[in-house]
């Protein structure tokens, strides 16, 4: 990949994930004299930061066009004002994560598994997280009393049959720590697959080495569901990663999320979907938005987005197409929108609130 910033990187560095990390872009004015086109002072990256706080990755930010306002990466990673705005009665835990918690850290909301907050650390803090509530919190790796406590409930309830890693990215956590996790898991009869929800494919492809991919091989059968958002995410580093995934036997998924001035055109969307394919990752899901403060702006409204989907399923192959579903608020669980309808058609089969909500 050709970079258009950190050109003066050598090529030994760039290709080192532990550099990346340490040379991540946190403040605005760094932002400022790396994309002045962008930003031409400190002043919105600062204000949004006391709130939010950003962080990028070398690799992720040369991705972005820097001569671009509307750049579909720097939406993603790169703090704005709209994210200080949000309407009366929006809240951060919509899902009601904290109210399913039967243990600190872990998240019960289906039947048949279980989802563990191993770490709060990002590589990139990605600005429509639907967990931004932990930022504040500077929430950072689950204590291992936590994590026994977690695996012990885990273990006494045998309905659990998967369990999956969340954060943060749990890819950003120490190999031993990783290791550790991931056997006393995989020790447990019932537990009968393990799935690992991670950006690093997409924000920090390097980190998918040699020493990773021995360690979590030894605890197929092991899923990695991934987010690319947008086509211009799938680079030859990136696809490099996925291949290597699948080449150890650790199938990859991709789980979506619609995202207003990203991939909200069906075009878009399409070369994203074939661009997975064309890597080997399964298109799993397409995330309706979620209703969380700090995140509205990114919200495409219900009636695009199921419009959206029914020209993509009118057009593209089957293995190509994702459920697009919706968390429900309330910790409900998930509601597929791929038979709605638009809003206000006759025979609806969604309902829509004042703010956009499926009821």
């Amino acid at each position: 990949m050709e970079r258009r910033l950190f050109r003066d990187v050598p090529e030994r560095d760039w290709r080192d994930p532990a550099w990346q990390l340490r040379h991540r872009v946190r403040d605005g004015a760094a932002l400022a004299r790396l994309l002045p086109g962008l930003f031409a002072g400190t002043g919105e990256a600062d204000r949004v930061s006391r709130a939010y706080p950003f962080a990028v990755t070398p690799y992720y930010l040369s991705l972005i066009d820097p001569d671009s306002q509307e750049d579909p990466i720097a939406l993603q990673c790169l703090p704005r004002e709209e994210e200080l705005r949000h309407s009366p009665g929006i809240g951060e835990d919509p899902l009601n994560e904290e109210g399913s918690m039967p243990v600190p850290g872990l998240i019960r909301r289906y039947a048949d598994r279980c989802l563990l907050l191993a770490t709060g650390e990002c590589a990139v803090l990605c600005r429509h997280c639907n967990r931004k509530r932990n930022w504040k919190a500077r929430r950072k790796r689950m204590t291992w009393r936590e994590f026994d406590a977690a695996a012990a409930f885990i273990e006494e309830d045998r309905s659990i049959r998967e369990v999956i890693l969340s954060g943060g990215d749990p890819l950003t956590l120490d190999r031993r720590s990783l290791r550790r996790i991931l056997r006393t898991l995989k020790a447990i009869p019932h537990v009968r697959m393990l799935r690992i929800g991670t950006r690093i494919p997409a924000v920090l492809p390097m980190a998918v080495d040699g020493e990773l991919l021995d360690l979590l091989r030894e605890f197929r059968p092991l899923w990695i569901a991934t987010q690319f958002n947008h086509p211009r995410e799938l680079t030859a580093e990136a696809a490099a990663a996925c291949a290597a995934f699948l080449e150890r036997g650790i199938p990859v998924v991709n789980q979506s999320v619609l995202l207003r001035g990203v991939n909200d055109v069906p075009e878009v969307m399409g070369d994203l979907l074939y661009g997975l394919v064309e890597a080997g990752v399964k298109p799993y899901y397409l995330f309706h938005c979620e209703p969380v403060r700090g995140v509205e702006h990114f919200r495409v409204p219900p009636g695009e987005g199921t419009a959206l989907f029914r020209k993509l399923r009118k057009e593209i192959s089957g293995l190509a197409l994702p459920r697009f579903v919706y968390d429900l608020p309330g910790g409900k669980g998930k509601k597929s929108l791929e038979s709605g309808t638009d809003p206000g058609e006759e025979g609806d089969e969604l309902s829509f609130d004042r703010k956009g909500q499926i009821d």
